[in-house]
């Protein structure tokens, strides 16, 4: 029996790694493997397992290897996250954006990074700017940066490994990484100075082919030596493709995962406030989209403390009831309210877990909702990932906003729009129709969500 033709998708997370083989002709996933997304605590800074993650690609690529004919991998990832490459491999550990050290070089760096309005990328904490982890690497640590070849964003670091083909690409490149000049579409003037834009590959389009297989890869996994490695996308971007081909705007896309990332396409640059983590994503055919972020999967966790339990309407009435708001926010200097310490305005200890639950829906629903105002977002919201599954969001999301709400819960986001980079945008199709929008809450919220809004004002 032949097996079917078939794409595999590398898709790295800030939380999990997936390893996903997708029938080339449906776009059906075949086979599905997940791991946790590691950080290191020892050695020079905290920094992500390369090492361990490498060793699982390759099993879970042998794997794929006896039930499909893969002809194609394509590679997504988180962003904020820089490898610098030498002759050998990684000169420098490949840094955790939430470690702090960055942000020792602030009163230095700063005057170097740029107007937001030439980038159009926020000056967050941290290493979440790849600038600013790329300016504190080669500060601290001259003698490793001297050796660096290549500069690569977390994408085509792994297709480098691959493939050994050095490219960029402009999603990545543009996402609040202080290096691109998303209008323009060239590096920017922090990225020339230093003269890391020497050591960043050709920008290329992200489904374009970088090389193939690795022979000894290939070999050791049994993939065919021919398997195409295409240059990759950042991982938000990935979720946000299948709707620029498919879709006519306006329209929002709310890619949700550790992150919640709105996507305002056919909204506007005027109102981004660079103060409250809006920014320009830059998608993959290297047009500007706004955009404004904060940390939902993050935040939810903390304010449920992970509980699992069912919840239901009767729960959003509950807390209605109650006046249990969640005021932002829970990850410290990210996202619109950045600035503000979290905090309930009743003892979160008098709540059940499926209370807690639908206050923390009512929540990222509340804070989502600032981020699309702040993006002149319009037009229908399309969620994609984790929260498209909670439909007390989705419900809290309708009724806020007053506009469709289309839960895309057949598939992650990611791993459907990095496979469309086997064939280009030519050959997207027409894709899954959508579901029905989301029915709004019954419960009445309005007196809610004024209570909330007035107590941050």
């Amino acid at each position: 029996m032949s097996l079917p033709e078939s794409t595999v998708v590398l898709d790295i997370g800030k939380t999990n790694a997936k390893l996903a083989l997708v029938d080339a002709a449906t776009r059906a996933i075949i086979d599905i493997r997940t791991t946790a997304n590691e950080v290191l605590r020892d050695g020079l800074y905290p920094h992500f397992d390369t090492d361990r993650l490498w060793s699982w690609i390759v099993a879970g690529l042998k794997d794929f290897s006896a039930k499909g004919t893969v002809r194609c991998i394509s590679t997504t990832t988180h962003g904020a996250a820089i490898a610098i490459v030498g002759p050998d491999g990684l000169v420098l550990p490949i840094l955790d954006y939430e470690y702090a050290g960055p942000s020792s070089i602030d009163e230095a760096y700063r005057p170097l990074r740029g107007a937001f309005w030439e980038t159009l990328s926020p000056d967050l904490p941290g290493g979440l700017n790849a600038g600013r982890q790329l300016y504190w690497l080669e500060e601290t640590f001259p003698s490793a940066f001297g050796r660096a070849k290549a500069i690569l964003p977390y994408p085509q670091y792994w297709v480098w490994r691959l493939s050994g083909a050095l490219v960029s690409e402009p999603t990545s490149l543009g996402c609040h990484s202080d290096l691109w000049n998303p209008e323009a579409g060239t590096f920017s003037r922090l990225a020339e100075d230093r003269g890391w834009s020497k050591l960043i590959p050709p920008v290329v389009h992200p489904w374009d082919t970088a090389g193939t297989l690795r022979p000894a890869l290939a070999e050791k996994t049994g993939l065919p030596a021919d398997c195409r490695v295409v240059a990759g996308i950042h991982d938000s971007n990935a979720s946000l493709l299948p709707h620029i081909l498919r879709r006519r705007t306006p329209f929002t896309v709310l890619s949700t995962g550790t992150w919640l990332i709105v996507f305002a396409l056919g909204g506007s640059m005027a109102h981004l406030d660079p103060a409250r983590d809006c920014l320009a994503n830059v998608d993959a055919f290297g047009r500007p989209v706004p955009s404004a972020r904060f940390m939902a999967g993050r935040e939810f966790e903390r304010l449920t403390e992970g509980a699992k339990a069912e919840s239901s309407e009767d729960d959003i009435a509950s807390v209605v009831a109650k006046g249990a708001m969640a005021l932002p926010s829970f990850a410290p200097g990210t996202g619109p309210y950045a600035f503000l310490e979290g905090r309930w305005t009743v003892d979160p200890a008098t709540l059940t877990p499926s209370e807690r639950i639908a206050a923390a829906s009512l929540y990222c629903a509340l804070v989502a909702s600032t981020c699309m105002t702040l993006t002149s977002a319009a037009g229908p919201i399309i969620v994609e990932g984790p929260l498209s599954r909670n439909r007390l969001f989705l419900s809290a999301l309708a009724t806020i906003a007053d506009r469709p709400v289309i839960a895309r819960a057949d598939a992650t986001g990611t791993t459907e729009g990095a496979a469309l980079l086997a064939d280009g945008p030519d050959g997207a199709g027409p894709g899954a129709p959508d579901p029905a929008p989301t029915a709004p809450l019954a419960t009445d919220i309005a007196a809610y969500v004024a209570a909330w809004r007035a107590a941050l004002d």
